[in-house]
């Protein structure tokens, strides 16, 4: 991919990112088992970094998989980036939102409690090294979780087996202020206006290394992911200004 230079003080990222499509999108990856999961694939087949994306609770959503080769088509540098299938074929149905039932309540309880972060958090460094033997030429890895899938990221990356060199989380639920004092990789954490402002605020100042925090105060919790109507100007504007942002941090901080 023949890519524009980064000119006017912006990276060669925020030059190329293509148009995002409202809808009917056609993903450009395609899919694999990895490690037993289901795993939307995308990106160069000569790429030495890869990125794992967690997704949130409604898996693989078109705005997702237009998120995810974003990514990978985007920078100068090639990315190839996986988006594991967590939840074996049962993600959440976005009919369960907004939780206004007790039926709905429940539905959801139940799914939170199959699925618990921290569950998936303590697998994500094997599923690393088996996308590793697959793909040995990438000797390097990132990670982007969104909603549900930013506390999976804020849990493996403060963590002891941490395997990753830059972390990314957009719209993060259940966020932990105690986390990111372990958390010792590039950080970057953008907010919706709906997440609490003093959490993510103290999450920021707990950060030790090199990072960078910002609400995007008239967006909705997953804007960045499934909940992302692209058919609004503003939306689509803050979809495609979150994904510049999230590769010009990785572009800098991960060498």
């Amino acid at each position: 991919m023949s890519s524009m230079p980064a000119s006017h003080g912006h990276s060669e990222a925020c030059c190329n990112i293509p148009p995002v499509v409202s809808t009917g999108y056609n993903a450009k990856g395609s899919y694999e088992d990895l490690d037993g999961l289901k795993t939307y694939v995308t990106g160069p087949a000569d790429a030495t970094k890869g990125i794992i994306v967690i997704y949130d609770i409604f898996g693989f959503f078109e705005q997702t998989l237009q998120g995810a080769d974003i990514l990978a088509t985007s920078d100068h540098q090639k990315y190839k980036v996986f988006i594991p299938d967590w939840f074996k074929g049962e993600p959440c149905p976005i009919e369960w939102y907004p939780p206004n039932t007790d039926e709905k309540k429940k539905n959801l309880g139940a799914f939170f409690g199959k699925n618990p972060p921290p569950g998936v958090a303590a697998k994500v460094p094997d599923y690393v090294k088996a996308v590793e033997a697959k793909y040995p030429s990438i000797k390097s890895w990132g990670i982007l979780g969104f909603c549900w899938g930013g506390k999976v990221v804020s849990l493996v990356t403060s963590g002891d087996s941490n395997p990753f060199s830059v972390g990314a989380v957009a719209h993060p639920a259940m966020v932990d202020p105690t986390e990111a004092e372990k958390v010792r990789i590039p950080f970057i954490l953008l907010a919706s206006g709906e997440e609490p402002e003093d959490k993510v605020k103290e999450y920021e100042d707990n950060l030790k290394g090199s990072k960078h925090v910002e609400i995007f105060k008239d967006q909705i919790h997953g804007w960045m992911a499934a909940r992302a109507d692209l058919s609004k100007d503003r939306v689509k504007e803050e979809y495609t200004r979150g994904y510049k942002t999230v590769l010009e941090f990785f572009s800098k901080n991960w060498s």
